[in-house]
């Protein structure tokens, strides 16, 4: 039997542990942004006719403004960021592979499902999730000069002064992006790879044609559209992030880092602190590799006061 891998979400095993209905459970087990952006009208075609050319021109379009991807790097987009993780060991010759963690766990798991075996030496292969989760390290343009570098920016929307977009078009690099953190709109499913046209290209070959639904051309075409909704929301994310911190030192949690999306802290006990929060239907991350490693994501702006009545 496989194992199950780590992650925030699977709201209903709490909900069968701890009981309530999912509308009472405050999920901050992951860092998806709770104000999600909203969904547009949606054409009747956009359900039934398949996604035109014209719709991803318009969508990759407007990915490379938001965006600034260079010149010379090609773009491609998928049902979110984690099918483009699963493609991505196919598409580049098997060799030393460096994922330092601890990290998101599905870059690892995605390279042995190809064959490859996970090492330190960072000579061939480098995978760098930027900033990274849980704890929210940035990377430095100079740390990244492996043959072949992946570049996983699910987080970096929240800070795109941090961005380390313009190595895509350096050759053997590829920069993800995902749809579903900062824009809140995980169930939509829509990533996009940016980087070498040759690793581009073999992607486009495995993930075939119709990649993506017509309601998420539209929607991610909307969304990069409107700099303004990006640019409230990260304001409104920093803040939250710095009242989360605060609610939490004030009860002895020691803040280890994280992003405006979520955050990270030390306690005492971190099983504890879940099943406390738990039993308020609050849900939360925890880790095991680190007993006393608490992470939160952010609550919606109506949701605070059952986060702080929990504490």
């Amino acid at each position: 039997m496989k194992s199950v891998r780590d992650h925030g979400g699977g709201l209903d095993a709490a909900i069968a542990t701890y009981g309530g209905q999912r509308a009472d459970w405050l999920d901050l087990s992951t860092g998806i942004n709770p104000m999600p952006y909203p969904l547009p009208q949606m054409p009747a075609d956009s359900w039934t006719a398949l996604p035109d050319k014209a719709a991803f021109t318009r969508l990759y379009d407007l990915a490379r403004s938001f965006w600034q991807v260079p010149d010379g790097a090609a773009i491609i987009g998928a049902t979110g960021a984690s099918a483009i993780i699963a493609a991505l060991p196919h598409t580049i010759p098997q060799g030393d592979l460096c994922i330092p963690g601890p990290t998101y766990n599905e870059h690892g798991a995605a390279f042995r499902a190809a064959g490859w075996s996970l090492g330190q030496d960072p000579s061939h292969v480098l995978v760098a999730v930027h900033p990274n989760n849980p704890d929210g390290r940035l990377w430095q343009a100079d740390e990244l000069t492996t043959p072949y570098t992946i570049i996983d920016e699910s987080f970096c929307d929240i800070s795109p002064e941090r961005s380390l977009i313009h190595l895509a078009s350096r050759p053997g690099t590829v920069v993800l992006k995902s749809f579903g953190k900062f824009w809140g709109l995980a169930g939509l499913r829509l990533g996009f790879a940016i980087g070498d046209p040759a690793i581009i290209e073999r992607l486009t070959d495995l993930l075939g044609p119709w990649q993506i639904s017509g309601p998420a051309l539209m929607t991610g075409a909307e969304a990069l559209a409107d700099p303004h909704w990006a640019d409230e929301t990260r304001a409104r994310l920093i803040t939250d992030a710095a009242r989360m911190d605060q609610l939490l030192t004030a009860k002895g949690a020691e803040p280890l880092g994280g992003t405006p999306l979520f955050r990270l802290y030390k306690v005492k006990d971190a099983a504890a602190a879940q099943d406390q929060l738990a039993r308020h239907h609050i849900w939360s991350r925890i880790f095991p590799y680190a007993a006393d490693w608490l992470r939160l994501g952010l609550p919606a702006e109506n949701r605070w006061a059952k986060l702080e009545a929990a504490l």
